[in-house]
């Protein structure tokens, strides 16, 4: 099948109703890319274009359903990684870039009763398994995204299986970290999260760096072995799984910002979104959000793509 062959290397393909004014871009995105892409990216997008602008957030598989049930029909779609995109084949798309790595971090609130520990671990003053340890405490509140819906929920998930096993860690270690899949009292919407934690609701979250960063939040960077950000990891990261709750199991991938121009859909001004995204102006504002470049590469049908998001990749 073309979607197993874009979880790897492909993304879906074809025409989608709808679609914004042929003037403004309307981009639908992972939620970790909302302050990037509503305080940087979409101003920047038109000053240097003269297209409009519009986005939306939510977490990457919950957008890609919205799209298939036509729920909603922009021009753009950024995900975090090829899978949510593969969601759309073969009505959509058939192609899809990557722009910048994206690994996770453990933030933190400053005013949290276990602040002092989590800065100790985080400038390396505590080893960094007494994180797990920590988080599994009664008391200590956690919060993250759900799997089901967000790779970002999926990657955290993952992550602490990792962890349990590079540091030899106790084998509940996940189930006492974790608790269910969806664990009510720790899943919550990616575009909400952080804001929880600065509100003092959470002790901490899973997050992006670039979130950590943009928001100003104190956070525990994790070696790359475990953070999936390094996309020549990947068969290490593919180690860890999670089961979802439709039965399905999601292999762990490198956090890749993957766009794609669904086709029919504003074509004029999507292409244009993402060869800005993929412009020196575009990654520089990438680089200065806390992402990690990647070498541009289409992956899926090249020749679907619009000739100026091609020579975008190309001149990258």
């Amino acid at each position: 099948m073309v979607a197993v062959g874009l979880v790897g290397a492909a993304c879906g393909s074809g025409p989608s109703p709808g679609g914004a004014s042929q003037k403004t871009a309307d981009v639908a995105y992972a939620g970790s890319l909302e302050l990037l892409n509503e305080k940087t990216i979409g101003p920047a997008f038109t000053k240097a274009t003269g297209y409009g602008y519009e986005g939306r957030g939510g977490g990457s598989f919950g957008v890609a359903q919205e799209i298939v049930s036509k729920e909603i029909s922009p021009d753009v779609f950024e995900s975090i990684g090829a899978a949510p995109i593969a969601l759309l084949e073969p009505k959509f798309t058939s192609w899809c870039v990557e722009v910048a790595a994206s690994p996770i971090v453990v933030a933190y609130n400053p005013d949290s009763p276990f602040a002092s520990q989590l800065r100790e671990i985080a400038i390396g003053r505590l080893p960094l398994p007494r994180l797990f340890s920590l988080m599994a405490q009664p008391g200590f509140h956690l919060g993250r995204t759900n799997p089901n819906t967000d790779p970002q929920g999926q990657a955290f998930y993952e992550m602490v299986e990792l962890a349990q096993t590079h540091y030899h860690l106790a084998t509940d270690t996940t189930s006492k970290v974790l608790g269910s899949l969806d664990n009510p009292s720790q899943v919550f919407a990616e575009t909400a999260l952080e804001a929880r934690l600065e509100a003092g609701q959470l002790d901490a979250a899973s997050a992006f760096l670039s979130q950590a960063i943009q928001l100003h939040l104190p956070y525990i960077k994790l070696p790359s072995g475990i953070d999936f950000g390094d996309p020549s990891l990947a068969s290490m990261y593919a180690k860890a799984s999670v089961t979802l709750s439709d039965g399905k199991v999601a292999d762990g991938v490198p956090l890749i910002v993957d766009a794609t121009v669904l086709s029919g859909n504003g074509p004029a001004a999507g292409a244009s979104f993402v060869s800005y995204l993929l412009s020196p102006a575009g990654r520089n504002e990438f680089v200065k959000g806390g992402y990690s470049l990647v070498t541009p590469k289409i992956l899926g049908d090249a020749s679907a793509a619009p000739k100026v998001v091609r020579d975008a990749v190309a001149s990258a």
